[in-house]
């Protein structure tokens, strides 16, 4: 859903399934979206790529972060810019991991997935 102003807690946000082991909750303004995404411990985020830039950063846990050819570890405070069509993939540490990730233009692939069972976020 696109909107000019609003205001919503993360609680009252769809929770969708993005990748086997990740969920997320998606608001999105006119040219930007953000997803507060979940991450169970050991999951991986496949090799892909996508048109949108992608900036992030872990709030908890940790990950192996792969864009293109460069490597490297992520803990909280951790951030990340990905190129639009750069090849990224991910591994989730055994603590699992919850991030930010804020991507432009929208990512409406993301709002329009089903939507699972409310509950409550892993963050904050």
């Amino acid at each position: 859903m696109t909107r000019l102003a609003g205001f919503e807690d993360l609680h009252e946000l769809p929770v969708r399934p993005i990748w086997d082991g990740v969920v997320a909750r998606v608001f999105s303004g006119e040219r930007l979206s953000v997803g507060v995404v979940e991450l169970d411990p050991n999951a991986v985020v496949p090799e892909h790529q996508h048109e949108q830039e992608q900036l992030g950063m872990v709030l908890t846990g940790s990950l192996t972060f792969r864009i293109e050819d460069e490597t490297v570890d992520l803990g909280p405070g951790g951030t990340w810019s990905i190129p639009s069509n750069a090849p990224h993939e991910v591994t989730v540490g055994p603590e699992g991991a919850v991030v930010i990730d804020v991507f432009a233009p929208v990512r409406s692939d993301w709002e329009s997935r089903d939507e699972l069972e409310r509950r409550p976020p892993l963050w904050p």
